[in-house]
């Protein structure tokens, strides 16, 4: 893969929202969230519980800020049995995902807990994808150059057409997010994910 014609520009993470205001925002917002959500996290907990067996949460390693591994958590929507490095389910009939599961994957309320990781200050509510050890272990320096943000629960990759193509062809997406990192960008961001959530929930 060639390395593009402009690297990602440090200026950008020198700015006080990159070093202080943008954890403080989250951290802030996301604290809200977990309160205005408790009860339906709850009840998903409950019918997660009631509808399958195994844990409630599902677990994995991804490289965060500076390439530190840190543990995402979902709630759980696949059985158990379910090999956790296997192509991810592209319809709510695959047969791997639990009855409650359909319905979390489909609003995207599955990624709740991850509040608590923007809390813990291993992820940010805007930003790159959260990527697995493994396929980072491949990362060209300029590709590794995404790292240099903590990943979001939502981002510019996240919203964008290339999602349906191969991981790697969404790096220049998330390059293009660190470029134009600022609280206005977040906040549109943000606004955006608000209304595919409401609008066109799509799988």
């Amino acid at each position: 893969m060639n390395e593009p014609a402009t690297q990602t520009s440090v200026e950008k993470l020198t700015s006080f929202y990159a070093r202080r205001g943008k954890y403080l925002f989250d951290f802030i917002t996301s604290f809200f969230l977990i309160l205005i959500f408790a009860p339906l996290m709850i009840l998903i907990a409950i019918l997660i519980k009631l509808s399958s067996r195994g844990p409630i949460f599902f677990s994995h390693k991804r490289v965060g800020l500076n390439n530190k591994l840190f543990v995402i958590h979902k709630f759980r929507s696949l059985h158990i049995d379910t090999p956790s490095y296997s192509e991810k389910p592209d319809s709510t009939e695959d047969v791997r995902i639990t009855p409650i599961g359909k319905w979390i994957r489909k609003t995207s309320l599955d990624e709740l807990p991850q509040l608590f990781n923007v809390i813990k200050g291993e992820m940010s509510l805007v930003g790159p994808r959260p990527e697995m050890p493994f396929l980072a272990e491949d990362y060209e320096p300029w590709e590794n150059q995404r790292h240099l943000v903590r990943p979001g629960m939502t981002g510019l990759w996240q919203l964008s057409l290339r999602r349906k193509g191969s991981i790697r062809e969404g790096i220049p997406v998330d390059l293009e997010y660190i470029e134009n990192l600022s609280f206005w960008n977040d906040f549109k961001i943000l606004l955006r994910t608000f209304k595919v959530f409401w609008d066109d929930n799509t799988y």
